[in-house]
């Protein structure tokens, strides 16, 4: 699919995004093993957070997509998982890959897990690892991607379990919740060490869901610590009693609303993002246009069922200084840093990215990804093997470019963000993959403003 852009336009008026998508991922799989019946609301709806649920059923759980606003799941608790026939399909999500394996892993399931040929591409090898230190049987091939296989082992003697420890070599909120996933099965408490602060939904949810899961302060305020001897650490303890279902409310994705909030930046317009998740490990992105010289105003604060706090945002203002994203910032921001340098694009401001290898290996290299989008803009960029670095154009003075999405949905929709705040029309080719994580983006654009259109 193409989409056609036109510039110029003012973007304004409130309106909420999907569910987010991460928080969503995990509330279907621990209302997978929940004993009784858990409405999940508000979630994302997205290609990602259906592969989940997909697998979920191949599990032998009840998990159904009600409509756009609710997904039901009638839990098996916590040992009811049952082999799958078939391989898993997790399709182009990551997420559903790597937390299933540590879900897996820790329940003593057999199951492969397997995807498209994006999601076959990733590396696996930071999961299946860790697991297998733990005393897991995960099997990955050769060359550390799909299919990963979930061998059951013989579970170990509870009088004689030691405590589980594990030290990450990079901060992974993937890698953390497999981790975590698994510890609910183990007979002792499981504690993990991660070199900086990663999303923290997992451990929201498991304290909603009266599990004793204690954070280190880095994850409550991850910058004020970044030069901590210390380092972010998860304690774990395993359930005593069955995980009971609850209505599990699902915050406004900030990495979604991230796209209408800059848009609307870089038009001079206003729009409000209604219920938005504002976990400091997930809406750090506001703290860096505020470096750049933007007003983030966060009204209506609030904390859902799920632990996560949401509030009504808005971002105003004009762009006027460098800015630089690096070290404990990054996992923070790593899914909006192709966003964050479209409107470094538009700032008088010098902007770098560094210590953001991570980047390489997401739906694309986002490293490369983004230098192309941004010389595609007219903007001289340096790219570096862990980032990029250039200095902003003072406005957004491109027009009639083209650029082609490729399979990632976070390019795609950082193209459009382009388009609508440049000159003249912008051509976006493989937008499909925005349907991964937001299937109405173009629908909202255009009620708040927006010319983009499906092009012939």
């Amino acid at each position: 699919m193409r989409l056609r852009v036109e510039g110029g336009a003012a973007l304004r008026g409130v309106t909420r995004v999907p569910g987010d998508k991460s928080v969503t991922h995990r509330a279907l799989m621990l209302a997978a093993i929940c004993e009784g019946v858990t409405e999940i609301a508000d979630p994302g709806t997205g290609e990602d957070n259906l592969s989940t649920l997909r697998c979920l059923t191949q599990l032998g759980v009840d998990a159904r997509f009600d409509d756009a606003a609710h997904f039901t799941v009638r839990g098996r608790g916590l040992h009811g998982l049952v082999a799958p026939a078939e391989p898993l399909d997790c399709g182009n999500s990551g997420t559903t890959a790597r937390l299933m394996a540590g879900l897996l892993a820790g329940a003593n399931v057999a199951a492969t897990l397997t995807g498209d040929a994006s999601l076959c591409s990733r590396p696996m090898r930071r999961i299946a690892d860790p697991l297998c230190d733990l005393g897991y049987d995960v099997r990955v091939g050769e060359d550390g991607r799909l299919p990963m296989t979930i061998v059951p082992v013989t579970p170990a003697d509870p009088d004689t379990a030691v405590p589980s420890r594990a030290v990450l070599k990079i901060a992974s909120a993937q890698v953390k919740s497999a981790i975590l996933l698994s510890g609910l099965y183990r007979a002792k408490g499981t504690e993990v060490v991660e070199p900086a602060c990663s999303r923290d939904h997992t451990e929201r949810m498991l304290r909603a869901l009266g599990v004793r899961c204690g954070s280190s302060g880095h994850y409550g305020q991850p910058l004020a610590y970044a030069d901590s001897e210390r380092l972010p650490t998860v304690a774990l303890h395993p359930p005593t009693s069955a995980l009971r279902a609850r209505r599990l409310e699902i915050p406004g994705d900030p990495s979604s609303a991230a796209f209408l909030l800059a848009a609307g930046l870089l038009v001079g317009g206003e729009v409000t993002v209604e219920r938005m998740g504002t976990s400091p490990t997930r809406a750090a992105f506001l703290g860096v246009l505020e470096r750049m010289g933007a007003t983030a105003a966060a009204r209506r604060r609030a904390t859902l069922s799920t632990g996560e706090p949401v509030a009504d945002v808005c971002v105003t203002g004009a762009l006027s200084a460098d800015v630089t994203i690096a070290g404990a910032e990054v996992p923070l921001v790593i899914d909006e840093v192709p966003l964050l340098a479209v409107v470094g694009a538009a700032s008088p401001g010098r902007f770098e990215v560094r210590d953001a290898r991570e980047l390489r290996v997401k739906e694309s290299d986002r490293i490369a990804r983004t230098v192309a989008l941004l010389s595609a803009l007219g903007v001289e960029v340096e790219e570096r093997e862990d980032g990029f670095a250039f200095q902003g154009l003072g406005g957004a003075t491109w027009s009639d470019f083209r650029f082609d999405g490729m399979g990632d949905h976070r390019l795609a929709m950082a193209a459009v963000v382009a388009g609508l705040a440049g000159r003249g029309v912008a051509t976006v080719s493989g937008a499909d993959c925005i349907a991964v994580s937001y299937p109405t983006f173009v629908e909202t654009l255009v009620s708040l403003g927006a010319s983009v259109k499906e092009a012939a």
